[in-house]
């Protein structure tokens, strides 16, 4: 009877931890998990090296190699999974820089106001002012292919929409009560802002963090495309892409393959995030 109870209200508190009725959320939180389990655990998945050179060329799908192989022999199920290491290590840390910079312009500009506000949104507009992609691409275009410069390069271009999204609620929040009252017991700017309008404002930052490392992925797929991004031998899904465009018409698991993981990751990304929207919002969540 007692072990009953303790699973019913494990169930219960699992319940309200995880919104079930929430499609979106539920689809998107399990193709995230499992992308991110196979690509931490790949070497213990993959039974092969993603740089091994095996005697089997451009070998189909088999027994043997579960994806087939590419043109120098290399296992193409051992570089999915390196590579999806790579696409899930920019996507986070492209958006922790963004994040950090569009939290802290977005506190400055919405709490102190005036002059600095004034100063931050004219820098938000110059950059808006640019489409991302070509800017970054201009940005790439004078250093030196790697993914230590695309990670940085994506992270200082995308943080505008952080930056209005914590300023607007940095607006809202600091005409509240209990702001007066931290004003009042003399409570310091900093720790106001960071103590108690931040952990008040992360919502709407955390639905644009989730979308965010979906576009970020998309764009380091796109300049290892162009052999900007990731350097051969090195996997990643965008020169994965890029070498089975090469023998496209005789070798079809080079690109579908990479192709699929780009394509359900992103997709995960973005239910994940629609659905943390869905249940953040009350005004969709009672709808």
């Amino acid at each position: 009877m007692q072990t009953c109870q303790i699973r019913q209200s494990f169930w219960a508190k699992l319940k309200r931890l995880l919104p079930f009725d929430n499609t979106f959320f539920i689809c998107g939180l399990f193709i995230v998990f499992m992308m991110s389990f196979l690509a931490v655990f790949a070497p213990f998945i993959s039974g092969y090296d993603p740089n091994d050179l095996t005697s089997h060329i451009l070998l189909p799908p088999s027994a043997e190699h579960f994806l087939g192989t590419d043109a120098l022999g290399r296992d193409v199920f051992a570089r999915l999974l390196y590579g999806g290491r790579v696409s899930l290590w920019v996507g986070f840390v492209s958006v922790g820089i963004s994040i950090s910079i569009g939290i802290v312009l977005g506190l400055l500009s919405g709490f102190l106001g005036g002059i600095v506000d004034e100063l931050i949104m004219r820098l938000v507009d110059i950059m808006l002012c640019f489409p991302s992609f070509f800017l970054i691409l201009a940005v790439i275009a004078f250093m030196e292919p790697s993914l230590n410069n695309i990670m940085i390069v994506i992270g200082f271009t995308s943080w505008m929409g952080i930056t209005r999204l914590v300023r607007a609620e940095t607006l809202s929040l600091k005409e509240r009560d209990f702001i007066a009252a931290a004003k009042l017991a003399g409570s310091s700017k900093l720790k106001i802002m960071f103590r108690h309008i931040l952990p008040n404002a992360l919502a709407p930052v955390l639905v644009s963090a989730t979308l965010g490392i979906a576009g970020a992925i998309l764009v380091e797929s796109s300049f290892s495309f162009l052999g900007l991004g990731v350097q051969p031998p090195e996997p990643s899904w965008g020169n994965m892409l890029l070498e089975g465009k090469e023998v496209m018409e005789v070798a079809w698991w080079l690109w579908l393959f990479p192709g699929l993981s780009i394509l359900i990751t992103v997709l995960g990304y973005n239910l994940l995030g629609e659905g943390l929207r869905d249940i953040l919002d009350p005004r969709l969540k009672n709808r």
